[in-house]
Protein backbone atom coordinates (compact mmCIF):
# COMPACT_ATOMS: atom_id res chain seq x y z
CA UNK A 1 0.00 0.00 0.00
CA UNK A 2 1.35 3.42 -0.95
CA UNK A 3 2.23 5.83 1.84
CA UNK A 4 0.25 9.07 1.99
CA UNK A 5 2.76 11.80 2.80
CA UNK A 6 3.08 15.54 2.69
CA UNK A 7 4.73 16.73 -0.51
CA UNK A 8 7.72 18.03 1.42
CA UNK A 9 8.33 14.72 3.14
CA UNK A 10 7.75 12.62 0.03
CA UNK A 11 10.22 14.62 -2.04
CA UNK A 12 12.78 14.64 0.75
CA UNK A 13 12.61 10.86 1.22
CA UNK A 14 12.26 9.61 -2.32
CA UNK A 15 14.15 12.06 -4.59
CA UNK A 16 17.90 12.42 -4.09
CA UNK A 17 20.88 14.24 -5.56
CA UNK A 18 22.03 12.52 -8.74
CA UNK A 19 18.73 10.73 -9.39
CA UNK A 20 17.21 10.13 -12.80
CA UNK A 21 13.72 11.62 -12.58
CA UNK A 22 10.81 11.46 -15.01
CA UNK A 23 8.03 14.02 -14.53
CA UNK A 24 5.31 13.23 -17.04
CA UNK A 25 1.93 14.66 -17.95
CA UNK A 26 0.45 15.45 -21.35
CA UNK A 27 -1.05 18.95 -21.73
CA UNK A 28 -2.64 18.58 -18.30
CA UNK A 29 -1.66 16.80 -15.08
CA UNK A 30 1.88 18.21 -15.24
CA UNK A 31 3.37 17.94 -11.72
CA UNK A 32 4.53 21.54 -11.23
CA UNK A 33 4.10 21.54 -7.44
CA UNK A 34 6.45 18.59 -7.08
CA UNK A 35 9.02 20.30 -9.32
CA UNK A 36 8.83 23.42 -7.16
CA UNK A 37 9.42 21.34 -4.05
CA UNK A 38 12.53 19.86 -5.68
CA UNK A 39 13.74 23.42 -6.29
CA UNK A 40 13.02 24.43 -2.68
CA UNK A 41 14.97 21.46 -1.37
CA UNK A 42 17.85 22.11 -3.76
CA UNK A 43 18.02 18.52 -5.04
CA UNK A 44 20.68 18.69 -7.71
CA UNK A 45 22.72 16.88 -10.38
CA UNK A 46 19.50 15.43 -11.76
CA UNK A 47 19.00 13.63 -15.04
CA UNK A 48 15.51 14.64 -16.15
CA UNK A 49 13.39 12.62 -18.57
CA UNK A 50 10.29 13.96 -20.26
CA UNK A 51 8.69 13.61 -23.68
CA UNK A 52 7.89 17.32 -23.82
CA UNK A 53 10.06 19.35 -21.47
CA UNK A 54 8.11 22.58 -21.31
CA UNK A 55 7.97 25.24 -18.59
CA UNK A 56 8.30 22.73 -15.74
CA UNK A 57 11.78 21.72 -16.88
CA UNK A 58 12.71 25.26 -17.91
CA UNK A 59 12.32 26.17 -14.24
CA UNK A 60 14.37 23.23 -12.96
CA UNK A 61 17.11 23.85 -15.53
CA UNK A 62 17.21 27.57 -14.73
CA UNK A 63 17.50 26.74 -11.03
CA UNK A 64 20.76 24.94 -11.81
CA UNK A 65 19.62 21.50 -10.66
CA UNK A 66 19.85 19.58 -13.93
CA UNK A 67 22.91 17.80 -15.32
CA UNK A 68 21.30 15.99 -18.26
CA UNK A 69 18.02 16.13 -20.19
CA UNK A 70 16.52 13.12 -22.00
CA UNK A 71 13.66 14.34 -24.17
CA UNK A 72 11.85 14.41 -27.50
CA UNK A 73 10.68 18.03 -27.85
CA UNK A 74 11.27 21.23 -25.93
CA UNK A 75 9.31 24.46 -25.98
CA UNK A 76 6.73 26.68 -24.30
CA UNK A 77 3.51 25.28 -25.82
CA UNK A 78 1.82 27.80 -28.07
CA UNK A 79 4.36 30.51 -27.21
CA UNK A 80 7.91 29.71 -28.31
CA UNK A 81 11.30 28.78 -26.92
CA UNK A 82 12.31 27.75 -23.43
CA UNK A 83 14.83 30.46 -22.67
CA UNK A 84 16.40 28.89 -19.57
CA UNK A 85 16.84 25.66 -21.54
CA UNK A 86 18.42 27.57 -24.43
CA UNK A 87 20.70 29.54 -22.11
CA UNK A 88 21.99 26.33 -20.57
CA UNK A 89 22.64 24.73 -23.96
CA UNK A 90 24.06 27.80 -25.70
CA UNK A 91 25.93 29.46 -22.83
CA UNK A 92 26.28 26.85 -20.09
CA UNK A 93 24.25 29.03 -17.66
CA UNK A 94 23.73 28.32 -14.85
CA UNK A 95 25.56 25.08 -15.72
CA UNK A 96 26.23 23.05 -18.87
CA UNK A 97 23.41 20.73 -19.91
CA UNK A 98 23.97 17.34 -21.53
CA UNK A 99 21.28 16.33 -24.05
CA UNK A 100 19.89 12.99 -25.21
CA UNK A 101 17.27 13.83 -27.85
CA UNK A 102 14.77 11.42 -29.36
CA UNK A 103 11.57 11.33 -31.36
CA UNK A 104 8.23 11.14 -29.54
CA UNK A 105 7.76 7.57 -30.76
CA UNK A 106 11.24 6.67 -29.60
CA UNK A 107 10.70 8.07 -26.11
CA UNK A 108 7.29 6.40 -25.76
CA UNK A 109 8.83 3.06 -26.74
CA UNK A 110 11.70 3.57 -24.29
CA UNK A 111 9.16 3.95 -21.48
CA UNK A 112 7.26 0.87 -22.68
CA UNK A 113 10.46 -1.18 -22.64
CA UNK A 114 11.31 0.11 -19.19
CA UNK A 115 7.84 -0.71 -17.86
CA UNK A 116 8.08 -4.19 -19.39
CA UNK A 117 11.53 -4.65 -17.81
CA UNK A 118 13.01 -5.31 -21.24
CA UNK A 119 16.41 -3.91 -22.27
CA UNK A 120 15.16 -2.17 -25.42
CA UNK A 121 12.22 -1.61 -27.74
CA UNK A 122 12.03 -1.76 -31.54
CA UNK A 123 10.17 0.51 -33.92
CA UNK A 124 10.16 1.84 -37.45
CA UNK A 125 11.66 5.23 -36.90
CA UNK A 126 14.61 7.62 -36.96
CA UNK A 127 14.99 7.24 -40.73
CA UNK A 128 15.77 10.51 -42.47
CA UNK A 129 16.97 12.04 -39.20
CA UNK A 130 20.42 12.44 -37.70
CA UNK A 131 19.12 11.88 -34.14
CA UNK A 132 20.49 8.32 -34.12
CA UNK A 133 23.99 9.63 -34.78
CA UNK A 134 23.85 11.92 -31.74
CA UNK A 135 23.02 9.39 -29.04
CA UNK A 136 24.23 6.02 -27.84
CA UNK A 137 20.67 4.96 -26.92
CA UNK A 138 19.57 4.25 -30.52
CA UNK A 139 20.85 1.35 -32.59
CA UNK A 140 19.60 -0.86 -35.43
CA UNK A 141 18.52 -4.48 -35.28
CA UNK A 142 17.53 -6.94 -37.97
CA UNK A 143 14.19 -8.67 -37.56
CA UNK A 144 14.87 -12.43 -37.26
CA UNK A 145 11.61 -13.18 -39.06
CA UNK A 146 11.52 -10.76 -41.99
CA UNK A 147 15.06 -9.45 -42.27
CA UNK A 148 13.81 -5.86 -41.95
CA UNK A 149 16.16 -3.36 -40.37
CA UNK A 150 14.51 -1.62 -37.42
CA UNK A 151 15.45 1.03 -34.90
CA UNK A 152 16.17 -0.17 -31.37
CA UNK A 153 15.92 2.23 -28.44
CA UNK A 154 17.32 1.56 -24.99
CA UNK A 155 14.81 1.22 -22.16
CA UNK A 156 14.54 3.99 -19.60
CA UNK A 157 14.13 3.06 -15.95
CA UNK A 158 14.02 6.24 -13.86
CA UNK A 159 14.98 6.17 -10.23
CA UNK A 160 11.78 8.15 -9.63
CA UNK A 161 8.74 8.99 -11.73
CA UNK A 162 6.54 11.86 -10.57
CA UNK A 163 3.03 12.36 -11.94
CA UNK A 164 -0.06 14.33 -10.99
CA UNK A 165 -3.51 12.72 -10.97
CA UNK A 166 -7.06 13.60 -10.08
CA UNK A 167 -7.75 11.15 -7.27
CA UNK A 168 -6.30 8.63 -4.86
CA UNK A 169 -8.07 6.56 -2.23
CA UNK A 170 -6.93 5.93 1.34
CA UNK A 171 -5.04 2.81 0.20
CA UNK A 172 -2.96 4.77 -2.30
CA UNK A 173 -4.70 3.56 -5.44
CA UNK A 174 -4.56 6.36 -8.02
CA UNK A 175 -6.92 7.32 -10.82
CA UNK A 176 -6.32 9.76 -13.68
CA UNK A 177 -8.36 10.57 -16.74
CA UNK A 178 -8.64 12.95 -19.65
CA UNK A 179 -5.66 13.43 -21.96
CA UNK A 180 -3.35 10.69 -20.72
CA UNK A 181 0.10 10.44 -22.22
CA UNK A 182 2.78 8.03 -20.99
CA UNK A 183 2.18 8.44 -17.26
CA UNK A 184 1.34 4.77 -16.75
CA UNK A 185 4.40 3.54 -18.63
CA UNK A 186 6.71 6.11 -17.04
CA UNK A 187 5.44 5.15 -13.59
CA UNK A 188 5.79 1.40 -14.07
CA UNK A 189 9.29 1.84 -15.51
CA UNK A 190 10.57 3.52 -12.33
CA UNK A 191 12.02 2.20 -9.10
CA UNK A 192 9.97 4.70 -7.07
CA UNK A 193 6.70 6.44 -7.95
CA UNK A 194 5.48 9.68 -6.37
CA UNK A 195 1.97 10.84 -7.24
CA UNK A 196 0.46 14.20 -6.30
CA UNK A 197 -3.34 14.29 -6.44
CA UNK A 198 -6.14 16.80 -6.45
CA UNK A 199 -8.30 14.83 -4.05
CA UNK A 200 -8.18 11.87 -1.69
CA UNK A 201 -11.46 9.98 -1.70
CA UNK A 202 -12.82 7.09 0.30
CA UNK A 203 -13.43 4.99 -2.81
CA UNK A 204 -12.53 5.36 -6.49
CA UNK A 205 -15.68 5.40 -8.58
CA UNK A 206 -15.51 3.46 -11.88
CA UNK A 207 -14.83 5.63 -14.95
CA UNK A 208 -14.74 4.23 -18.49
CA UNK A 209 -11.97 6.58 -19.62
CA UNK A 210 -9.69 6.33 -16.58
CA UNK A 211 -6.28 4.84 -15.92
CA UNK A 212 -5.89 3.25 -12.49
CA UNK A 213 -2.52 2.67 -10.86
CA UNK A 214 -2.72 0.24 -7.94
CA UNK A 215 -1.44 1.24 -4.55
CA UNK A 216 0.99 -1.68 -4.42
CA UNK A 217 2.87 -0.20 -7.40
CA UNK A 218 3.13 3.32 -5.95
CA UNK A 219 5.66 4.48 -3.41
CA UNK A 220 3.95 7.61 -2.07
CA UNK A 221 0.91 9.82 -2.64
CA UNK A 222 0.74 13.49 -1.66
CA UNK A 223 -2.48 15.51 -1.49
CA UNK A 224 -1.72 18.68 -3.47
CA UNK A 225 -4.84 20.43 -4.86
CA UNK A 226 -3.81 22.62 -7.77
CA UNK A 227 -0.53 20.74 -8.04
CA UNK A 228 -0.61 20.89 -11.83
CA UNK A 229 -0.89 24.70 -12.13
CA UNK A 230 -0.31 26.40 -14.58
CA UNK A 231 -1.34 23.29 -16.50
CA UNK A 232 -4.65 21.79 -15.44
CA UNK A 233 -6.38 18.71 -14.13
CA UNK A 234 -9.43 17.72 -16.17
CA UNK A 235 -12.54 18.00 -14.04
CA UNK A 236 -10.79 20.14 -11.41
CA UNK A 237 -9.13 23.15 -13.01
CA UNK A 238 -8.44 24.97 -16.27
CA UNK A 239 -5.19 25.80 -18.01
CA UNK A 240 -3.65 29.15 -17.07
CA UNK A 241 -2.87 30.37 -20.59
CA UNK A 242 -1.90 33.81 -19.29
CA UNK A 243 0.90 32.27 -17.28
CA UNK A 244 2.39 30.47 -20.27
CA UNK A 245 2.41 33.74 -22.20
CA UNK A 246 3.89 35.61 -19.22
CA UNK A 247 6.63 33.01 -18.83
CA UNK A 248 8.29 34.10 -22.08
CA UNK A 249 9.47 37.53 -20.84
CA UNK A 250 10.09 36.20 -17.32
CA UNK A 251 12.43 33.49 -18.57
CA UNK A 252 14.30 35.58 -21.16
CA UNK A 253 16.27 37.52 -18.54
CA UNK A 254 18.40 35.77 -15.93
CA UNK A 255 17.76 38.27 -13.15
CA UNK A 256 14.02 38.38 -13.82
CA UNK A 257 13.90 34.61 -13.76
CA UNK A 258 15.82 34.42 -10.46
CA UNK A 259 13.51 37.01 -8.90
CA UNK A 260 10.45 35.03 -10.01
CA UNK A 261 11.84 31.76 -8.62
CA UNK A 262 12.68 33.45 -5.33
CA UNK A 263 9.21 34.99 -4.91
CA UNK A 264 6.98 32.24 -6.30
CA UNK A 265 8.92 29.08 -5.41
CA UNK A 266 11.65 29.52 -2.81
CA UNK A 267 9.60 31.78 -0.53
CA UNK A 268 6.58 29.48 -0.75
CA UNK A 269 6.07 26.14 0.99
CA UNK A 270 4.50 22.90 -0.10
CA UNK A 271 1.87 23.36 2.62
CA UNK A 272 0.88 26.76 1.20
CA UNK A 273 0.55 25.21 -2.25
CA UNK A 274 -1.66 22.42 -0.91
CA UNK A 275 -3.84 24.92 0.96
CA UNK A 276 -4.63 27.06 -2.09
Amino acid sequence: MADIRTLHDAVREFIHDGDTVAMEGFTHLIPFAAAHEIIRQGITDLTLIRMTPDVIYDQLIGAGLVRKLVFSWGGNPGVGSLHRFRDAVENGWPRPLELDEHSHAGMANRYVAGASRLPFAVLRGYRGSDLATRTDTVATVTCPFTGEELAAVAAVNPDVTVIHAQQADRHGNVRLWGLVGVQKEAALAADRILVTVEEIVEELEPRPDAVTLPGWAITAVAHVPGGAHPSYAAGYSVRDNDFYRAWDPISRDRDTFRAWIREHVLEQTAEKVAAR
